[in-house]
């Protein structure tokens, strides 16, 4: 496997010139592994089965990370314009499980294999071209114009293994080996597992800004933790240590369970792992792309909860206190292992990067001084919900790739599995997942009597998302009301018998517009491009409760609560269907609204007249249409080019209302006179915004 042998590169030292050729090295080994992944579907129509009902069919997966190659760089404002939009908006979000995620195959019309195949072509050679071309300058940090670059490369290397656990799920006789063959054939003789000892202390976690390697935004920041004196499992659980669970009933006796775990385990009436295959009163094993008998010396693949079941068994069996090693625990156990990080390697010390085998191996293979598989073979579960460290901060081109997990129900996994490559083959690499999901993971497990530090940020703590959330749900200020409220009063004298009409609220923040006016309408459909602002809103909807935490002054801080039932809506709301999407690339599905509103988007697109010249498609005759913006244009986001005004053009000035009465009217009749919209953003107890507005209001001709 030496030509899919990736490793993610150092962007602080180097040479311009070699750097560049080492990126594109880079770039096009990781696209054609992308590609070989997808060589191993044997039939077209594998392309378009679930292969798990909580994921899209593979062709999503196959299309997706060629769309956030161009989606992200024309962001960045380095490709120009995009390739295929229709392509850049079906294939750009639903990769997780969340809420907002659309599963529902009738809303998508999937192209063939061959247009996606000559889609991501095209992609490759644009991003290929690009880094040809754009001036480099070391180091490569958060602004340098490569870092979305690598953030591409590294998305993609997360979704060769995301899709190859699919891709394991599928009918073997839908599959070829194709590069995949490199499996480990025997199976060893099963190792008698025990706990050895590791010295505790403080240990502190996290990079800088300033680390040679390219990090996501969650491994960044500073976290200490004091670990006492603990025992560590010498071998991840083998499918033989976890088989005497099973015998003991373990799949049936409740007790070892937690309520959430016995939840999943009856709603999917599991009696083994997911990649056992029962044949009479014996098992074989799924590999990616084949079943062979069982490899009772390969690491168990398990959820969490399976995990934590048989550890809780384990506890009771040998009266130990025995449970999952936390985050910091397991990097107690890389540094008394002495291990290097991935930059370091001449070969890699574990089953990892894809640089031995093509599956998982025996526990008892790769050794790690006293311990095994500390790296590699399979990803570990831990006792540690995924939560930033101190100092986080989201990165604006990707500003919802973790809060969105912050939830407490993701739970790290760390080590990296056999085919982790890139980023995820690093120390500092930290990825999480629902607890019922499967991965390549399994688990060791350890003993101590500390009960393990669990850190769940059940309090909004991003900054710009707490501003959002009190400017809808906090108290009116300086005598100014809320601008959610204000614009619910708007819709009550523009719409008409507003219960048998369906709203669009465009960019939706954190929700309370939504809510507002779901007391009135049949329907609300309120969408944001962001999941960082979506989450709040559908934590509410789900739960009842918001929490989140606002700047008081200094370093001192206000805890919020917002109760849904105390929000004084007047009466039962209807329902909200919150979706994440790009306003300037929405689906087809969003159409044949009575009524849209649009407030302070204009500004956050690239190219709002795009927006402008559509908008009249989503609306049915006779909707009205509800557009406010400050215009307050940032060069960073909407390039002068696209500005709507705000400039001078033959030595006059040009208003942004002037265009878009311009673009508008074509389509639109305007109602009233545009006027002004005034309400306040809380910075801190005593700090506040005071925004102007202009919203004017049309009605479809």
């Amino acid at each position: 496997m030496e030509e899919f042998n990736i490793k993610t590169p150092n962007l602080v030292e180097g040479i311009s010139d070699l750097k560049r050729q080492e990126i594109l090295d880079y770039f096009n080994r990781t696209f054609e592994l992308d590609t070989k992944l997808y060589e191993t579907l044997q039939v077209e129509d594998a392309f378009y089965m679930r292969a798990d009902p909580l994921r899209h069919p593979l062709i999503f997966y196959y299309g997706h990370t060629s769309c956030f190659f161009v989606n992200k760089l024309v962001l960045a404002g380095l490709l120009p314009s995009h390739i295929n939009p229709e392509f850049e908006s079906m294939f750009a979000i639903g990769v997780d499980e969340m809420s907002w995620d659309d599963l529902n195959e009738k809303n998508y019309n999937w192209p063939s294999v061959d247009e996606v195949r000559f889609y991501r072509k095209t992609v490759q050679k644009t991003v290929a071209q690009l880094i040809k071309d754009l001036p480099l300058q070391l180091p490569i940090n958060w602004e340098n114009p490569f870092w979305p670059i690598i953030m591409g490369i590294e998305h993609q290397n997360i979704h060769i293994e995301t899709s190859s656990v699919l891709i394991r799920q599928l009918p073997v006789d839908k599959l070829q080996n194709g590069i995949f063959n490199e499996v480990y054939k025997e199976d060893n003789e099963i190792p008698t597992n025990e706990l050895l000892p590791i010295k505790g202390g403080e240990i502190s976690l996290g990079k800088s800004h300033q680390h040679y390697l390219y990090g996501w935004d969650l491994e960044y920041g500073n976290h200490k933790e004091t670990i006492e004196d603990f025992k560590v499992a010498k071998y991840l659980v083998s499918n033989a240590e976890f088989y005497e669970f099973i015998k003991d009933n373990g799949y049936h006796t409740e007790q070892w369970w937690t309520e959430e775990g016995w939840s999943w385990k009856n709603y999917k009436q599991a009696e083994h792992p997911q990649f056992w295959v029962k044949e009479s009163n014996s098992y074989k094993l799924r590999l990616m792309t084949q079943v062979v008998p069982m490899k009772w010396s390969f690491p168990a693949e398990i959820n969490y909860l399976e995990a934590k079941a048989f550890c809780n068994w384990k506890s009771a069996k040998t009266s130990k206190k025995l449970r999952l090693p936390t985050e910091a625990e397991w990097y107690k156990l890389v540094n008394h292992c002495k291990i290097k990080d991935a930059d370091q390697w001449n070969v890699a010390p574990g089953n990892i990067n894809l640089e031995h085998y093509t599956s998982s191996c025996p526990v008892n293979k790769f050794s790690f001084g006293d311990f095994f598989d500390v790296m590699g073979n399979v990803w570990q579960w831990t006792e540690t919900p995924i939560t930033g460290y101190a100092g986080f901060k989201v990165h604006p081109l990707y500003d919802d790739f973790s809060t969105p997990t912050f939830d407490g129900k993701h739970n790290l996994i760390k080590g990296g599995s056999w085919i982790s490559t890139g980023n995820e083959a690093t120390l500092h690499a930290r990825y999480a997942f629902r607890r019922h999901f499967y991965q390549h993971a399994g688990f060791r497990y350890v003993e101590s009597e500390q009960e393990p530090e669990i850190r769940v940020d059940s309090y909004v703590t991003d900054e710009e998302v707490a501003i959002s959330c009190e400017q809808n749900y906090g108290a009116n200020y300086l005598g100014i009301e809320k601008l959610p409220l204000q614009l619910n009063e708007i819709l009550k004298k523009h719409i008409a018998n507003p219960s048998t009409k369906n709203l669009l609220d465009l960019n939706c923040n954190t929700g309370r517009l939504a809510f507002e006016a779901a007391q009135n309408f049949k329907q609300v459909t309120a969408i944001d491009a962001s999941a960082r602002f979506i989450q709040p809103a559908i934590e509410l909807q789900k739960n009842g409760l918001l929490r989140y935490v606002v700047k008081d002054e200094g370093d001192l801080q206000v805890f919020k609560d917002v109760l849904l039932n105390n929000l004084r809506l007047e009466k039962p709301i209807n329902p909200v269907l919150f979706m994440q999407d790009d306003a300037m690339k929405l689906k087809e599905r969003y159409k044949d609204f009575d009524a849209i509103v649009a407030f302070n988007l204009l500004e956050e697109l690239q190219n709002p007249q795009l927006l402008l010249n559509e908008i009249h498609k989503r609306i049915r005759k006779d909707g009205i249409f509800i557009l406010g913006s400050s215009y307050q244009w940032n060069k960073a986001i909407t390039p002068k080019e696209n500005w709507l005004g705000g400039f001078k053009k033959d030595g006059e000035p040009v208003k942004s209302i002037e265009t878009i009465q311009h673009i508008l009217s074509s389509q639109f009749t305007l109602v009233e006179k545009p006027f002004d919209l005034k309400y306040l953003t809380r910075k801190s107890s005593r700090d506040f915004d005071v925004i102007i507005s202009e919203v004017s209001i049309w009605k479809k001709k």
